[in-house]
């Protein structure tokens, strides 16, 4: 089934979408586009890292990564929510927070009531104690992890000339150092404590581009913890409908290989002060037709 037309969009009441890393060689842009052309949303978190800050001196900038943005500025300026959660790639918007522009308000946290339940919405970063003890390190880390990415796609293009299937380096390695588990064990588990102290029914967080949906539990109580993953490895979102919480992955779903509204991708290499021209451009309010796209 074909997913990309006008006549068959979604509806989801609320989708959280993160780590995406516009701006970055590993961002699924075209892949998120299709995504977020095919659904219509109520609400639109974008929990952290939707543009990589951090490594947009490299002034790369293809035309798919526009297109994340004007769906995102189109959602806001017809009425759809948007609420951006700073994270740590982007974390010198959190100055901004409380800025308003249309529906879209920067924020740095998020207490969202869903059908009577509270849920606890953050990046996570605050939670990693790299980041906090460390930033250079995870700043060398995050170039290292970039690189990685842009050697796994070239692989990936071998492989699949090969007729073979591709891999993800970044998760194989992940999932085999017993370091790195830990860590992700830790993290959830710190997340689902403080949420269950707190009396909140969810908490979602981003960050450690690990997707998951579970119920944690201790000796006060229990919370459902989610993680939207990321559009670098796992191409995942979470959604909310009809008072249940699931899972996206793009990989499990058929889209065609190319909408009509789409443009064909580039490689752009440009000034940085021409993408952020680019970038002003198109985040301009503009009048409300009542329509979601």
């Amino acid at each position: 089934m074909k997913e990309n037309k006008k006549s068959q969009k979604r509806k989801v009441e609320l989708v959280v979408i993160s780590d995406v890393h516009l701006g970055t060689y590993g961002c699924h842009a075209k892949e998120l586009v299709r995504y977020m052309k095919s659904i219509k949303p109520g609400m639109v978190v974008l929990n952290g890292d939707i543009i990589d800050i951090w490594q947009f001196s490299k002034s790369y900038w293809p035309k798919s990564h526009m297109q994340v943005i004007k769906q995102i500025i189109s959602w806001a300026t017809k009425g759809t929510k948007v609420y951006y959660i700073t994270g740590n790639h982007d974390e010198m918007l959190r100055r901004f927070e409380g800025f308003e522009l249309g529906s879209l308000k920067i924020e740095n946290k998020l207490i969202l009531e869903l059908d009577g339940k509270k849920a606890w919405i953050f990046h996570g970063d605050v939670f990693d104690i790299s980041m906090q003890n460390a930033r250079w390190l995870t700043k060398m880390g995050s170039v290292g992890y970039d690189l990685l990415i842009y050697i796994n796609a070239a692989c990936n293009w071998t492989l699949q000339k090969m007729g073979k299937e591709k891999i993800s380096l970044s998760k194989r390695i992940k999932n085999s150092v017993k370091q790195a588990v830990k860590f992700i064990n830790n993290f959830e588990e710190t997340c689902a404590e403080i949420a269950i102290d707190n009396k909140y029914d969810y908490v979602l967080c981003g960050h450690i581009h690990h997707p998951e949906i579970k119920t944690i539990s201790n000796e006060q109580g229990s919370v459902v913890y989610m993680n939207s993953g990321d559009w670098v490895e796992n191409l995942s979102a979470l959604e909310y409908h009809d008072k249940k919480w699931s899972l996206f992955n793009f990989r499990e779903h058929q889209f065609a290989d190319k909408d009509d509204d789409t443009e064909e991708d580039a490689m752009i290499y440009a000034e940085k002060t021409d993408i952020f021209n680019q970038l002003l451009k198109e985040i301009q309010v503009r009048p409300s037709n009542g329509n979601n796209s």
